[in-house]
Order: structure tokens, then sequence, then C-alpha cells
């Protein structure tokens, strides 16, 4: 799938020529922290940074005998640097390499995602606007309820996706730290100053505290903001999945010239993009357990941890910058079915009207069980025998003697989907003005 549907600015953040790059990148600002303190002489520190390179391949060779990936790295720039390459990797870990690039590669990659999900927000406002006044039905449990607009699911969704753009911005504050403290954290080879100095160049904080690695506690905030950023996108995928099919019919995903919905039978539309969706989501609820697991490590280190987020980090977020790619284009080129939704309105012959049929029967004096019984047994009846709600109502003794003289206008005026939509400016205001 990766390799497939990878978009090139999250690809580029995770190929393996930016994982060294980045190694490069650190070991060579560490020097520069330490000519600031006098202990590399400036003329090395010039050769550091005109020669430090590292080969790939060559790197892999080493690796076959060190079975260590920085120790290869480090002995292979080394190697281009010359004499002075000794000052290299001066006083740090591996995971003071390791770890600063994890945090800075996860900050360039929420950058990616929070500019994506920008791009959804702007469509989910856009289409809540276009949308705001057209009637449709609203269901619980699946089951018709009462009228809402198109435009109020819109406006969910938009909200939704809101709060992950916070979660997600959190999240970012969580991880954009480094650390360059050694071996167990205390800086007993290489002074806070070198930290400083390497963090600010690469836009990070030292972290308050660490061990040998950074707490994962802080990389688990953001997978879970990933995994809950997945389940939101994943509910407006089912959403759209379940206005779609046949006998519901609202709403269809856009279908491209020569685009084929079925192999066997060319009749076919199928919700093939709020599907992949769908399936994205659970893979990426999938890597939050891990990352939470990668908390409790044994003392001050140990690598359990390593082989997990080798496989999550690139992973996690190069399928939440597709997911939300993949979203945008199918909202932007979502059809939308006024005609079925104004049908779909009607097909209960209007017992969707029963509440404010019940509440008026209550302000006329009656007790809610009384007026809930009424009004039921109206309503399954229209429902059984496929007649109007309405006509019954009119017909039913009880109600007239309830409702008097003025009780068939008042009824009609029950039967308005316009009546469900007094206070939407107010949910816009909400939603949009926050």
């Amino acid at each position: 799938m990766i390799a497939r549907y990878s978009r090139p600015k999250m690809a580029m953040i995770w190929s393996e020529e930016a994982q060294y790059r980045t190694w490069l990148d650190i070991e060579v600002l560490a020097c520069e922290g330490w000519a600031t303190l006098g202990k590399i002489p400036a003329e090395a520190l010039k050769e550091i940074q005109t020669k430090a390179t590292f080969n790939i391949a060559r790197i892999q060779e080493i690796e076959k005998e060190t079975k260590h990936d920085i120790a290869a790295f480090v002995s292979n720039v080394q190697a281009h640097v010359g004499e002075t390459g000794r000052f290299i990797h001066l006083g740090l870990t591996s995971s003071d390499v390791l770890d600063t690039t994890l945090s800075y590669r996860l900050v360039k990659s929420c950058d990616v995602i929070l500019e994506e999900l920008d791009k959804v927000l702007r469509t989910t406002k856009s289409m809540a606007l276009r949308d705001k006044t057209i009637p449709m039905m609203g269901r619980t449990h699946g089951i018709h309820a009462e009228p809402m607009t198109m435009g109020l699911k819109w406006l969910l969704w938009h909200d939704m996706l809101k709060r992950s753009q916070k979660r997600m911005k959190e999240a970012r504050i969580q991880i954009a730290v480094g650390k360059l403290s050694g071996a167990v954290g205390n800086y007993a080879h290489v002074p806070p100053e070198v930290e400083r100095y390497v963090c600010e160049r690469l836009g990070l904080v030292p972290d308050t505290i660490s061990t040998q690695v950074i707490s994962r506690d802080r990389y688990a905030t953001y997978f879970s903001a990933l995994g809950l950023l997945g389940s939101c996108v994943e509910a407006i995928a089912v959403e759209l999945r379940h206005l779609q099919r046949t006998e519901v019919g609202e709403v269809r995903e856009g279908f491209s010239k020569g685009q084929k919905g079925s192999s066997a039978m060319p009749h076919k539309r199928n919700p093939i993009s709020a599907e992949n969706l769908t399936g994205i989501a659970r893979l990426l609820r999938g890597m939050v357990i891990p990352a939470m697991e990668n908390i409790a490590l044994w003392h001050e280190r140990d690598i359990s941890h390593s082989s997990v987020e080798r496989v999550i980090a690139p992973d996690a977020n190069i399928l939440a910058d597709y997911m939300l790619a993949r979203l945008d284009g199918l909202l932007n080129n979502l059809e939308i079915f006024p005609e079925k939704m104004k049908a779909n309105l009607d097909q209960l012959h209007g017992v969707i009207y029963s509440q404010r049929a019940l509440l008026v029967l209550i302000e006329k004096g009656i007790s809610r069980d009384e007026a809930y019984a009424i009004i039921q047994k109206n309503a399954l009846e229209a429902l059984d025998k496929k007649i109007s709600f309405l006509d019954l109502l009119k017909r039913d003794e009880q109600v007239k003697a309830i409702l008097g003289k003025e009780g068939q206008s008042e009824l009609e005026k029950l039967f308005d989907p316009n009546c469900y939509f007094n206070h939407i400016d107010y949910l816009y205001q909400k939603v949009l003005e926050t």
C-alpha cells in the first residue's frame, strides 16, 4: 500500500536517504555546538562541515559486521572526513541521534498532516454552507427519526475534524523535543549547551528530562492523535457508505470516465473510497496500542520499542496523509440528491412528525403517557397500513376532543420540515465562529 500510494512530501520524510541525512545533520550540529565551547578547533569543524557525508551501500556493509546501525553510520562518516572525524559523535549515545531524528521526522510529518487536514476543513466548511438548508431524513438506530439538513451533517464532520486538528497540534508540542544528554541522560559526557544548540537548529526543544531515550508517552500521544483522526474520518466514511446504499440513495461517490464498479456487474457504482477509508482507520488504530506499550521500558532503556517504531512511524504517517487526501477527493466529488432526500422524508406517511403531535397534546393539558398512547397508536397504524398519519390524527375522536375546533389546522401546521430548522443559524454560529 505504501509503495503504491505514498505521496511525495510524506514519502520523502520517511525515505532512507532522509533518515541518514538527518543523522548527519545532528552529528554535524553537535560538532558545531562543541566548537562554540572550544572543544573542537575551528579548522577541524570546517573540515567536518565540508567533508561529512555518507554512502548508504557502505553503511549497510559495515552494519552486517557491527550489527549496529548508528555505529556503522558513524564509521562511514568518519571515513569520509578523515582524521578530524574523531570528533564525530563526541560524547553522544545512539539514542541521542535516533530519538532526536524520530522527533524531527514526526514533527515534519505532523506538519504535512495538518496541511492536508486544513484542506479537508475548508471543504467541509464550504459544503456545510452550500447544503445548509437542504432537508433530509435524520436517523437513529438506522430508523427514520426527524428531519434535519445535509448541511448539519457537513457541520458535524467539520466540528469533529476541528477537534482532530486541535489534538494533532497539541501532540506536535509533545513530540517536538530532542535529547543529546548521553547514555543515561545525565549529561556526563556532553553538556546541555550542545543539546540546546542542536535542538534549536532543528526546530525542537530539549526534553525536560530523559534517560537514554525520550520518554515514549510523548510519542504515544502522537500516535493516539493519529488513531483518533482515523476514527473521525471513519465516522464520515461509514455515514457516506450508508447514505449511498441503494435503499437510501441520497449521495453518491464521484465516478470518473472509464471507471468500473464491478468486473461482473456493469451497473455497479460502489462506495470504494469510503470503504478504503474505513480500512485505513482500522490500521491506524492498530498502531496506537503498540505505541502505548512502548512507554514501559526496562530501567533507562531497552530496544523493545525500536522495532515497533521502525514500522509504525512511517506507516502511520503515510497512511494518515493518504487518508486525508483521499477523503478530500471523496468529499469534493460527492454527488448530492436533494430530490431523493425529499422522497425519503415522505416515505413513512408523516409519522416522523409524531413528536410534534405528542407535544401539542401535552400542551393541551393531558398527561404525557396518555398523549403518547394516542400518538403511538395512530403512528403504528399509519406504518402498518401505509396511510397518512395526518389523516388518521384528524379522524381520531380523542385528538378532536383534545384540540377542539381549531384542531384540523393546528395539526396541519405540525407537518412542516422547516419547523425543525429554526435554530440552524445558532448551530452554524457555534461551530464556524469558534
